[in-house]
């Protein structure tokens, strides 16, 4: 028996999200089916986050214990040829028996995409949000410079455990341009529940130029006045977790 850490990706489009539901489809749910063709027995894997229904993957970790005598890349090829389309095991690697994807994990990065446009494009709009009027990227970034830094940002969020803190530290909130879209990066060391999209939602206004940048400023320091307002799921994708050097690696 030995644990093994994945990096999963997945379009969240025909998932209701990851946690595992009764009678829904969603990716724990779809890891685990493929996982117990291989023999797999336990109850549940173990995930850095949680991703919300229609929220897209490229850096997804989970971790399970598994029998397996074939090595890591034979896993990785039987847990593919497993599971759905729209799912995909990118790395499998043996860990240390405690390694944990949440509460080992040091940093988590979100990537939102949207891009301007007054009518819809169907070969965008799967994977970012279309805006209009159109935002300026000068005053998005203004008012993301609000961000990094520990805050409570219960006017954010809530926190996934009843009761939990709402407090969070921002390492990285950087809007770049990428032709034809506006690319939001946001790392930190934990997120509250659709913070990151309460996030996008506020400052699309701003750059909008209907509310002012230190609008974001305002809210952090009133925490338990709600943001009003959640960008669009399907332009939001979990691309990434930090870990110690070789934290996880056997």
């Amino acid at each position: 028996m030995a644990r093994y850490q994945v990096t999963l990706a997945y379009d969240g489009t025909r998932f209701y999200g990851f946690q595992r539901q009764t009678d829904r489809r969603t990716v724990q749910g779809a890891v685990e089916d493929a996982l117990r063709e291989l023999g797999w027995q336990e109850a549940s894997i173990l995930a850095a986050g949680r991703t919300d229904t229609g929220v897209h993957a490229s850096g997804q970790v989970v971790a399970f214990d598994l029998k397996w005598s074939h090595g890591a890349d034979a896993l990785q090829k039987a847990l593919n040829a497993c599971l759905p389309d729209d799912v995909s095991a990118l790395d499998v690697r043996v860990a240390h028996a405690s390694f944990h994807p949440r509460y080992d994990a040091r940093s988590r990065t979100y990537r939102y995409r949207l891009f301007c446009a007054p009518v819809r494009h169907p070969l965008r709009e799967r994977y970012a949000w279309r805006v209009w009027p159109p935002v300026q990227i000068s005053l998005l970034q203004a008012a993301a410079d609000y961000l990094p830094g520990q805050h409570d940002f219960a006017a954010f969020g809530r926190s996934p455990v009843d009761g939990g803190s709402t407090t969070r530290r921002i390492f990285e909130a950087v809007w770049n341009e990428e032709e034809p879209y506006l690319v939001f990066t946001l790392r930190g060391d934990a997120f509250l529940y659709r913070m990151v999209r309460r996030t996008v939602s506020l400052l699309v206004r701003i750059g909008q130029g209907n509310l002012p940048p230190e609008t974001v400023q305002r809210r952090l320091s009133h925490p338990r006045e709600p943001i009003q307002g959640l960008a669009p799921a399907h332009g939001l994708t979990f691309i990434h977790v930090e870990y110690s050097s070789g934290e996880g690696e056997t």
